[in-house]
């Protein structure tokens, strides 16, 4: 079904960021192309199946598609006269904590002869301090001069169909024009439009994610200092909140990571030539928690005689993403000290050694709660010692790292 020319095109548009709102946008009445070199991903899209859990967004996607709302390209030249072009694409982190460039100029480079003066490229993911300015700068040297802005996304990756609907939107463009097509854009979809200038922009993105991985710095540093001391950190953390409004905000603790909150705290860091002192620290705690828990089982058992069980895998709950999911650090840790490791987890569907959760329960001598699924309610892990530092699952045999 023809439906005239697309209104927007989202740039990586199969990923996490990408989808979802390609799928929002066409709900407004915006005819969307995504464009995306994931071949796999495209054609599940195409087939009206999600290709990673998203709350509320496969129902939506089957309407668009048979509406005819969303098409899928892998040809750049296919973003030739879309006014909006929505670039997800985010720049990681090398090994040495910096920004990579390359990742976003490559795409820039391939979309580049099929730019104009009337289309505006919004950058949507995670980017460093004064990389607006930079792409902006970039497409001029390389004679385009599209209308450039970055409104970030500040979504919680599995909500973000509902989030990009009720959250207020920051917008920023490196021209007053750019600033106003954006907010135009993003008017469709969000209640609210917050105006700030690219720099704003783009520090308010990393503030958000890197003020959020502090608060579990700060759970976990309080947590490992109880439990070191031999106290109970579950009881702790219950009397701490009872009725006590100014420990309200206090996280419970847990295994902090994932592809955003580590990633831009880095960034951040790298941003401030390493003088941001309290986010270093917070890496440190927060990626020293899983070495913490296997020196508490070492000291209590002989892990080299037993098989150590890892249920859950993904970074948060509910998740099939394991991307920075600290579980797979504490197996890497595990498999040095430990006879065996198993490992479980609904979700994931893309690792191998992962084994039906019965049979983990059933050859395990010890098991970790690594991510807290909300299927794990009330698990029966038949009186077998259960480290759990989520404080989700009912106490059973041990559930300190030391194992008292």
């Amino acid at each position: 079904m023809t439906m005239g020319p697309y209104a927007t095109c989202v740039v990586g548009g199969a990923g996490h960021v990408g989808a979802p709102l390609a799928i929002v946008l066409a709900t407004r009445g915006l005819r969307t192309l995504i464009y995306d070199l994931d071949r796999a991903s495209m054609n599940r899209l195409a087939e009206g199946v999600m290709p990673f859990l998203e709350d509320g967004a496969e129902p939506l996607l089957k309407t668009m598609l048979a509406e005819g709302r969303l098409g899928f390209t892998t040809d750049p030249a296919d973003i030739r006269d879309v006014p909006y072009v929505v670039i997800t694409i985010g720049t990681p982190v090398d090994e040495f904590h910096n920004p990579v460039m390359r990742v976003l100029t490559d795409c820039l480079d391939t979309l580049l002869p099929h730019l104009s003066e009337s289309q505006t490229l919004v950058l949507r993911s995670t980017i460093s301090p004064g990389i607006t300015d930079y792409v902006d700068r970039y497409l001029g040297e390389h004679g385009k001069k599209p209308k450039v802005a970055f409104c970030p996304e500040r979504i919680v990756q599995g909500r973000a169909v509902e989030e990009i609907q009720v959250l207020p939107q920051i917008v920023s463009g490196t021209t007053p024009a750019a600033e106003d097509a954006a907010a135009e854009l993003f008017g469709k979809i969000a209640p609210k439009i917050l105006r700030l200038t690219p720099k704003e922009a783009e520090l308010a993105k990393l503030f958000s994610n890197t003020y959020r991985y502090i608060q579990f710095a700060a759970a976990n540093q309080l947590y490992m200092i109880a439990e070191a001391e031999g106290a109970n950190y579950r009881r702790l953390y219950a009397a701490l909140k009872d009725d006590y409004p100014r420990m309200r905000d206090l996280p419970g603790p847990g295994f902090a990571a994932g592809p955003c909150l580590y990633k831009d705290t880095l960034q951040l860091v790298s941003f401030c030539d390493n003088g941001f002192s309290l986010g270093r620290s917070a890496i440190e705690v927060n990626e020293g928690l899983p070495a913490f828990v296997v020196a508490g089982l070492s000291a209590r058992y002989p892990l080299e005689t037993m098989t150590v069980g890892l249920i859950g895998m993904a970074f948060k709950a509910d998740s099939d993403d394991i991307r920075s999911a600290l579980s797979y650090k504490l197996r890497k840790l595990l498999k040095v000290r430990a006879r065996r490791v198993l490992t479980t987890d609904p979700f994931v569907k893309t690792d191998p050694e992962l084994l039906p959760l019965e049979e983990v329960i059933a050859q395990s001598d010890v098991l970790i709660l690594g991510v807290p699924h909300s299927c794990y309610k009330g698990l029966e892990t038949r009186g077998k010692p259960v480290i759990d530092i989520w404080n989700f699952l009912p106490p059973a045999g041990g559930d300190r790292p030391d194992g008292r």
